[in-house]
């Protein structure tokens, strides 16, 4: 037995399972050869194949040819859950190009500097009142030099509000940019290391970085999901049925959902935002078989008051991921519906995998589970990278495996800072038990994970900082029962400036941040802590808070 937790793997896994490397476009072009008439994804109540997924994918990536969006170009998607996503998404890479992913709960601050670190000069967007009005300002602000919007509509009415568009010759509806668009002779040649997208990802400094991941990683991340449930998968021998409520720019849908999916030929009831009625029809009329969620739709769930008398019987897989999920949480579900909630853990780095709970095993409260195939980790010690920990010992977190980024884009001092060889560092502290499980006890970086998404403190210190009265601001984490974590700010104001209440700064930053970003309680201090050199010092501001008394929580999911 060469890795640690091998002997808890399902029956017939094993670590050195082959995992296989191709190219996004060859995985979906594979998928509508086998699968054809079969629908891939459900949208308002309306099947769209895989051949005619793959056609509309062919039509977009003629278009994006057309236009020069090819090799060496970056496209920026600011799309939600809806099937243009994955017409974009797929058709962009076909093209030849790598996608940048744009996060509508995103405030104005992170997304100017994504698109413009990016280096992406065409956006694609909807008509939708939530998306197309911060397009606009993008479009304004030079930073774009095509804007294609696509109509919502297009899908079948959802009485969602949509914005009409304004006269710029820089502006195309989608329907405009695809038409008379012609396949051409020859699709460009895709390599396996070319990078596919450029997910972005915070650091120690809360700057967003934009990982690199290559055809190469996403498509073996898909391969490590699909060895580990492989024994499952063959003893039901079925078509799944995939409730997607996870928002597909977010790393953990785009992989554990829309990649796995369409590679087993599942069906992916594609939602535009979490509704728990919804989600419920979708199981109990709809007979959904795997509902991945973050933690804010379980406790959702888990606080329907007739939970126990509805009919979840259709589920066969049901995972958290994304956040640390509340144990009392999982309690109350296993308590009244009579499943386990399994989490694993991951990270935007790792396109996802890292860890899993074998669904047959020792029961391990508060672990995140065992390494995955083909990945390796090990706990290092904080002050010496390089020194591999003994199990029980608690130090930083390392993972290799062929699902690792290569590093981040135009960063090559962070990238170097962030491998130990091939051995990518996660920034997460935690320890390896004797029989391989790991489990995490903190995160080096300052990240405030809120309800699934991650919170940059510095991008929100930024925004107070333009605040009139502000003279100095730090953000850190506080416990909050229903996302998870929340931002406080703790403000030292300017002389002579008169306090303001927590509702007067949320309103200041209406727009300037995304909704998750806003913070949730607000403190008045008369000096801010520093470091010896001066600055000012989150880890010993968050020293000086009162102990919450938190149990220990399963985390999960996935760092994104």
């Amino acid at each position: 037995m060469t890795h640690p937790g091998e002997q808890f793997y399902p029956q017939g896994v094993h670590w050195d399972d082959p995992i296989a490397r191709g190219t996004l476009p060859d995985l979906l072009s594979q998928a509508a050869a086998e699968y054809g008439a079969r629908p891939a994804i459900e949208f308002r109540d309306r099947p769209i194949s895989y051949t005619e997924l793959e056609a509309r994918v062919e039509v977009a990536a003629a278009a994006f040819l057309r236009a020069g969006y090819g090799k060496d170009n970056s496209v920026a998607l600011f799309l939600g859950n809806t099937p243009d996503h994955p017409v974009n998404f797929f058709g962009a890479l076909k093209a030849g190009a790598r996608i940048v992913h744009l996060s509508p709960l995103d405030g104005e601050i992170a997304l100017s500097h994504k698109l413009s670190d990016s280096g992406a000069r065409v956006l694609v967007t909807s008509n939708l009142q939530a998306l197309l009005p911060t397009a606009l300002k993008f479009l304004d602000k030079g930073l774009l030099d095509r804007l294609i919007v696509c109509e919502d509509d297009d899908w079948g009415k959802a009485g969602t509000p949509q914005t009409p568009l304004p006269a710029n010759p820089a502006i195309v509806t989608y329907r405009q940019f695809v038409d008379g668009a012609t396949r051409p002779a020859q699709w460009p040649q895709i390599a396996v290391d070319d990078t596919a997208l450029l997910q972005y990802t915070g650091g120690t400094t809360g700057v967003p970085k934009g990982a690199m991941l290559s055809h190469g990683n996403l498509t073996s991340a898909v391969s490590v999901y699909d060895v580990w449930g492989k024994t499952a998968r063959a003893e039901r021998n079925a078509i799944e049925r995939v409730i997607c409520v996870l928002p597909l720019f977010h790393i953990f849908a785009l992989t554990v959902v829309l990649l796995s999916s369409l590679r087993r030929g599942n069906l992916i009831s594609l939602h535009q935002r979490f509704d728990v009625e919804a989600v419920m029809r979708d199981i109990e009329v709809k007979r959904a078989t795997a509902f991945p969620g973050v933690p804010t739709m379980w406790i959702a769930i888990a606080a329907l008051p007739d939970l126990d008398k509805r009919d979840l019987s259709s589920l066969v897989s049901c995972g958290s991921g994304g956040a640390p999920l509340p144990v009392e949480v999982a309690r109350i579900f296993e308590r009244k519906v009579g499943m386990k909630l399994k989490s694993g853990w991951g990270m935007t780095e790792t396109c996802s995998p890292g860890t899993g709970h074998p669904k047959e095993g020792p029961d391990k409260p508060g672990s995140i589970g065992l390494m995955l195939p083909g990945i390796e980790m090990d706990v290092v010690a904080l002050d010496d990278p390089r020194k591999v920990l003994q199990p029980g010992e608690v130090g930083e977190i390392r993972i290799r495996g062929p699902n690792v980024t290569k590093g981040y884009w135009n960063k090559p001092k962070e990238t170097a800072e962030a491998f130990v060889g091939d051995r990518f560092l996660t920034g997460d502290i935690g320890y390896m038990d004797p029989d391989g499980y790991f489990y995490l006890v903190d995160r080096k970086k300052d990240m405030i994970i809120s309800g699934g998404f991650n919170v940059y403190p510095q991008m929100i210190e930024q925004a107070i900082y333009t605040h009139p009265a502000v003279h100095e601001v730090i953000v850190i984490g506080i416990p909050d029962d229903y996302r998870g974590e929340a931002a406080k700010a703790f403000i030292k104001l300017r002389d002579g400036a008169a306090p303001f209440t927590l509702d007067e700064l949320k309103a200041f930053l209406a727009g300037k941040l995304g909704k998750h970003e806003i913070p949730a309680a607000l403190e008045f201090v008369g000096e801010l802590p520093r470091t010896p050199v001066g600055k000012l010092s989150r880890h010993e501001l968050r020293n000086r808070q009162p102990a919450q008394g938190k149990q220990p929580q399963l985390v999960s999911g996935g760092h994104s």
